[in-house]
């Protein structure tokens, strides 16, 4: 910012097991969501590594960054990010579409993911026809579709009442049951005690890092 650097993460050293369900919690401006940003891939560290399933991933180029983010990661975002011209099928087959899938089979797959999610009925529906919750399942079913080993979620329920946000922690939980690994940002310590660990930034630094089951 003009003359000053800003270090958004500062020496971070983290590791994250297979299997393991992660909550990165801290104040506005700590660093997790940038933290997060670079566990998808969506941005490149400008100094150190970032090793994927023993995979060092910050020099490769943007195909192969792609690739591994169609492939083996699975996002869920705050505000949904669904396009709103297309049907809940459409948007959650959308990973699918980027990878080449015929389009019967990639719609059949979406609409098998709505039925895990409790969505069964809402195939066709658009996002502005969904509540926040059911637009949220619908990004957590797009998240799923590819069936990556690695979810990365921020601020999952920061728009939703407390009812809908219980339901898709529980749907985080099921995954995490399942084998997958979840890595969530929260600013809220009630959802991040639904994870088995909590890892806690302030100014780009991780300060406490704590099981919690």
């Amino acid at each position: 910012m003009g003359s000053t650097v800003v270090h958004a993460l500062d020496g971070v050293d983290l590791t994250v097991d297979p299997g393991e369900f992660v909550a990165l919690v801290g104040t506005s401006g700590s660093g997790k969501t940038t933290l997060l940003s670079l566990l998808g891939c969506l941005d490149r560290p400008t100094s150190g590594t970032y090793h994927l399933d023993g995979e060092a991933v910050q020099d490769m180029d943007p195909d192969g960054l792609a690739g591994i983010r169609n492939r083996r990661i699975g996002f869920v975002f705050q505000a949904f990010n669904l396009l709103e011209g297309l049907r809940a099928d459409e948007n959650v087959a959308l990973p699918l579409r980027y990878a080449a899938v015929p389009r019967s089979e990639r719609l059949g797959r979406a609409r098998q993911m709505l039925e895990r999610v409790g969505l069964g009925d809402r195939v066709s529906h658009k996002p502005m026809e969904l509540s926040g919750g059911q637009r949220q399942r619908v990004a957590v079913a797009r998240a799923l579709v590819t069936e990556p080993a690695l979810i990365l979620a921020d601020e999952p329920t920061g728009n939703l009442d407390q009812t809908s946000g219980r339901a898709i922690l529980d749907l985080f939980l099921a995954l995490h049951a399942e084998g997958r690994t979840v890595v969530m940002v929260t600013h809220d310590e009630h959802v991040a005690a639904v994870a088995g660990r909590r890892v806690r930034l302030e100014d780009g630094r991780v300060v406490a890092d704590e099981r919690l089951t």
